[in-house]
This record gives structure tokens, C-alpha cells and sequence, in this order.
């Protein structure tokens, strides 16, 4: 399968979701359009299905891919974080099954139009939803080094972000930061370029000024923090991350609050506080060596499934 159309770690979501005839089901991020495909074959005819994306190129893609599943299947574009709307709007609550695949697609990454990949010289855009939002060279023309030092350091762990951060401003006032491939050549340069590693030095760089534009983890956030009241007891969440960022957040809201500090040294066990979600396994699941090797985008994804519990943690 050609890797524009391979949807990561397919069956393991399908199976985490445990379909169900007639169930009503949410893809947060339709992409292509291959988890909703699947999730529409898995749940029999009078099973629905509610899929958000917010690429418009991506969206007319999909329609095209699961136009035969008819009104089974409805397709909106937004922003995920925007849920409640769209759900609410559709009929589809409670839900029975929800996916997000929280990467960037590979009809972006190929676009050299869309600015997110390095390897391809573009303009420095960034956007996930190409009209909405400022790009990424708006987003750096209006930061300060302050600010761009904590971006590349909270977003993308990026070695030397003050180098970096002071070497992409002095480029943007000398007017050299106008594609991606001198954006990334930049980074080399205030990093040390490449040493014992096959990683493009500007890879954790692009990722961060990438997570800003588009506000992913507080999109993520929003997500996580309404998915429990759409989604029924028994219902499941599979999410897929691509960053320890993304996946920190999707653990922690899978886990169980901590318990009350109690006084010191009273001989009172805390009482374990239930949260929402009882999580399916305790590690992430990560695609096999064949998957990675048929699609090496896939490497560095990680899948959490969570099942969402009843009335007083039942």
C-alpha cells in the first residue's frame, strides 16, 4: 500500500475499539479517511460514524473514499477541540468509539505548498488548516527570542534553543527566513549540523514552531478534557501520539487523579480517587517492525486505549 493512504497502526486501533454492531463512532481526525473506513466496515450496517478534520484537501479525499457507506457516514471539517458541537449536531451522542490520530498526514508532509517538511522547499506555513490561523513565518516576524526559546524548548526538547532561537531571529531581520529549506539551514548552523545522528538537526525544531501555529496540545487538551462526557460506559478512546509531549498528556488523562494528601504520619489510607478512563494497557502500543518497515513515518507513533467507566467508577 502506498504510504499516502497506510493509516498507522489500523488494525491495532480496530481492535482496541472492540466495534459493535450499530454503534455510533467518532474519528477526531479523518485524514484520508483509513481508520473511518475501517471503523464503518466493523460496525455493521446500522453502525454511524462522525469524522473531523480540519484540511480541507484531506476532506475532500475522504468524502471521495467513503461516499459508498452513504449517510452511515458524515464528514465535517474543524477542529477536533470543537467536538461537543459537531456531535451534538449530528445525533451521535453518547458515542461508542472515538480515534485520533494526532500525526501530520503524509498528504502534508509531501506538499511542499503546506511548509511542513524541510526536505521539500516551501513557504513557511505550517497551518494544518490552510486558511485559518497565522502561518508560521506570521508566527515568528511577531515572537520575541524569550518566546521562541520556550517554544523550542517546551515543544520540541531542541538542543542549544537559545542559539537556535537568537539565529532564526537575526535571519528574519535580515530577510533570509522565507522558505522552510532556509529556516532548516539556519537551525543546522546554530545547532552544529549533523554528527553521529541520521536525524536532520532542524527535525525538533520544525516539530515545535509546528506545534505552536497549529496550538496542538491545547487543541489535545480541549479534546481530552470533553471526551468523558460524550462518550457512553463501556465506550472506547484509542489515540495515537507522536511525541512524548502529545503522549504525556493522553497518559495522564487515561490515569487516575492522585489522592488527597493526608495529615502526616495519621494512619489513614488515602482513598483512591477514580477518574474517567480505565486504561486497556499500562504501556503503549507501538507498530511492529513491518509496519515501521513499510512505513517509516509510523516509527515513532504510540497507541493508548481507554475504556470509559460507569457511574461511580463501575
Amino acid at each position: 500500500m502506498d504510504t499516502i493512504h497506510a493509516s498507522v497502526l489500523l488494525d491495532e486501533v480496530v481492535q482496541g475499539l472492540l466495534l459493535k454492531d450499530g454503534g455510533r463512532y467518532l474519528d477526531c481526525t479523518c485524514g484520508l479517511g483509513g481508520h473511518s473506513e475501517a471503523i464503518l466496515e466493523g460496525c455493521g450496517p446500522t453502525g454511524r460514524l462522525l469524522a473531523i478534520d480540519r484540511d480541507p484537501d484531506a476532506i475532500q479525499l475522504a468524502r471521495g473514499r467513503l461516499a459508498h457507506f452513504g449517510d452511515r457516514a458524515e464528514i465535517v471539517e474543524g477542529n477536533f477541540s470543537d467536538v461537543r458541537t459537531y456531535a451534538e449536531a449530528t445525533d451521535m451522542v453518547p458515542l461508542d468509539g472515538v480515534v485520533a490520530d494526532l500525526g501530520v498526514s503524509s498528504l502534508q508532509l509531501d506538499d511542499a505548498k503546506r511548509g511542513f517538511s524541510f526536505m521539500r522547499e516551501g513557504p513557511l506555513d505550517m497551518r494544518m488548516g490552510p486558511k485559518v490561523g497565522a502561518t508560521a513565518a506570521e508566527m515568528l516576524e511577531e515572537l520575541d527570542v524569550k518566546d521562541l526559546i520556550r517554544i523550542l524548548r517546551d515543544f520540541g526538547e531542541v538542543n542549544r534553543p537559545r542559539q537556535v532561537a537568537e539565529a532564526v531571529m537575526t535571519a528574519r531581520d535580515e530577510g533570509r527566513l522565507n522558505t522552510t529549506a532556509e529556516l532548516a539551514e539556519v537551525i543546522e548552523r546554530a545547532i552544529g549540523g549533523r554528527k553521529t545522528t541520521p536525524i536532520h538537526p532542524a527535525t525538533r525544531a520544525f516539530q515545535a514552531i509546528r506545534i505552536a501555529v497549529n496550538r496542538e496540545l491545547e487543541e489535545l487538551e480541549k479534546l481530552l478534557e470533553v471526551l468523558s462526557e460524550l462518550v457512553a460506559p463501556g465506550g472506547r478512546v484509542a489515540i495515537i501520539s507522536f511525541h512524548s509531549l502529545e503522549d504525556r498528556l493522553v497518559k495522564q488523562a487515561f490515569g487516575d487523579p492522585a489522592p488527597e494528601p493526608q495529615p502526616f504520619k495519621l494512619p489513614v489510607e488515602p482513598e483512591r480517587v477514580l477518574g474517567p478512563w480505565e486504561a486497556v494497557t499500562k504501556k503503549p502500543i507501538v507498530p511492529s517492525a513491518k509496519e515501521v518497515a513499510s512505513n517509516p513515518r509510523s516509527r515513532s507513533a504510540k497507541l493508548r486505549v481507554a475504556i470509559r467507566r460507569g457511574p461511580e467508577g463501575a
